[in-house]
């Protein structure tokens, strides 16, 4: 590989980092939404086959996921606005989500990944949306069995993905009556707790696999987590600071849109 093309795939990861702490902060997400589609992409141009590229996207996203989730979740726990006492109450369902998700893509086809965001992403776009009280279950929290229940759903579908959990977290707290701006902030603390099972989860996977590349921890890419971290990490906070900014319509419509975009952009690969 040309020295131009590899310092041009380095810009684009960085600049790709920046997107994904902004939309950390701005939505409660992990950023996998843009770090995996990107990571992928880079991983098949570098010749990597498709059965590696896919779970070493997910799992090196899950990484990043890390430090930025926890830089928006502090974020907003600093402006009161996580609910505490769920994270607490979803600590071990969406640990043992994860590690059964972690287990099915250790040996699933890459198109189950891509399958499972495009039909999870597509609804809750298509929930915020139509907004209003009808798509609400309730105006407030089940019962702490059920909210478990949730939360093995939240962390097995987040490990499949390579994602925080944000934005599956955000539609099971808006369809019981959390406000968006509450459900995003909290949203962001579940990132926490899927990213880091998550990821040792995928370098366990990945470990000892062939057609890695040098760089690799079992499915997470240093390379990848080095180049898309720092700015991720910086820009986290400005994403927080617009999604307190602005109103909850606005919010609801932003984030259903960039759904939208990123389920399009898999659902085209899936076609391909």
């Amino acid at each position: 590989m040309e020295m131009q093309t590899i310092i041009m795939i380095a810009i684009l990861l960085i600049f790709a980092g920046a997107v994904v702490g902004i939309l950390a902060g701005l939505f409660g997400v992990g950023g996998g939404a843009v770090s995996v589609p990107v990571l992928y992409e880079t991983f098949g141009f570098m010749g990597l086959e498709e059965g590696v590229a896919m779970p070493l996207a997910v799992g090196t996203s899950l990484a990043i996921i890390i430090p930025t989730s926890l830089r928006s979740a502090w974020g907003h726990y600093q402006r009161g606005a996580v609910d505490t006492k769920l994270l607490r109450i979803w600590v071990l369902p969406i640990i043992l989500g994860v590690l059964a998700g972690t287990s099915v893509a250790s040996f699933a086809d890459p198109w189950v990944f891509q399958l499972v965001f495009v039909a999870v992403a597509s609804v809750i776009a298509i929930k915020l949306f139509v907004g209003g009280k009808g798509w609400r279950v309730g105006e407030e929290l089940p019962s702490d069995w059920l909210l478990r229940i949730y939360g093995l759903i939240v962390g097995a579908l987040s490990a499949l993905m390579g994602i925080g959990g944000g934005a599956i977290s955000n539609l099971i707290l808006t369809l019981h009556g959390k406000a968006i701006h509450q459900a995003i902030a909290t949203s962001a603390g579940v990132g926490v707790l899927i990213s880091i099972p998550g990821t040792i989860g995928y370098i366990i996977a990945g470990w000892g696999k062939s057609g890695l590349p040098v760089d690799a921890l079992g499915y997470v890419s240093l390379l990848g987590f080095v180049l898309l971290v720092p700015t991720s990490f910086l820009t986290a906070r400005t994403g927080v600071y617009l999604a307190h900014a602005m109103s909850r319509r606005a919010l609801e419509i932003a984030f259903g849109l960039f759904l939208l975009a990123v389920a399009a952009r898999f659902l085209f690969a899936l076609s391909t």
